[in-house]
């Protein structure tokens, strides 16, 4: 069955809608004090909200509802800088899904909202972006260049937790913190999901030269 452009439109339309629903959600119960993974005893208001923003699971469901925004309004969107936030947002997160899936999940005892604002950045948004990529694209929007620029969200995103952890004690996530895993471990954390990136930017980039039909496009 050909797709066409008014079911991609729908589908954008519904990723935006949920991942906007998920990040206010989110944004709320970091408000009213709920704590994060471990934390027990949650900052002021301020330092709340900043730690909100320095989640790379934030940053990637953020990336992906400017995206399917975007292609809900026109599903066939184009443009240089468009390209590397789109690419940057599917990378983002499918990186987001695996990591929590793997190391962060079984650390979390979640329940009420704070269970469903998880499952829906961590699970749902990353089912519904990636499902909507594979099939209606749009593509192909992808080369090398757009790769390297798209590869720059995570290492910059890297960098200022590493350098601005060193500086406040708090890391976003417990396998980047040398205090408590040792920077010996963190290393290898961070070759490993470096590499774990470029296996997806590349497959994503094979991927993206595959036709759509052109219903779809």
């Amino acid at each position: 069955m050909r797709l066409d452009s008014r079911t991609a439109q729908r589908w954008h339309a519904l990723t935006a809608a949920v991942v906007v629903a998920a990040l206010v959600l989110q944004l709320v119960l970091i408000v009213i004090g709920n704590p994060v993974l471990a934390e027990s005893e949650p900052p002021g208001l301020a330092m709340r909200l900043y730690r909100f923003f320095a989640y790379f699971t934030i940053q990637s469901n953020l990336l992906v509802a400017v995206a399917a925004v975007g292609l809900a309004l026109d599903p066939a969107r184009d443009g240089a800088t468009w390209r590397v936030l789109r690419l940057a947002g599917i990378v983002g997160i499918a990186i987001t899904a695996v990591v929590h899936f793997f190391l962060l999940r079984p650390l979390l005892d979640l329940a009420g909202w704070d269970y469903a604002a998880d499952k829906l950045l961590h699970m749902v948004v990353p089912a519904l972006a990636l499902l909507g990529w594979f099939a209606f694209g749009p593509r192909p929007r992808t080369s090398s260049r757009v790769v390297w620029l798209a590869l720059l969200f995570p290492l910059v995103w890297a960098a200022w937790t590493l350098v601005f952890g060193a500086l406040d004690g708090w890391y976003p996530y417990p396998f980047l913190d040398p205090d408590e895993k040792g920077w010996g471990a963190v290393l290898v954390a961070v070759v490993g999901i470096t590499a774990m990136f470029l296996a997806i930017f590349g497959a994503a980039a094979w991927w993206d030269r595959r036709p759509l039909s052109r219903a779809s496009e």
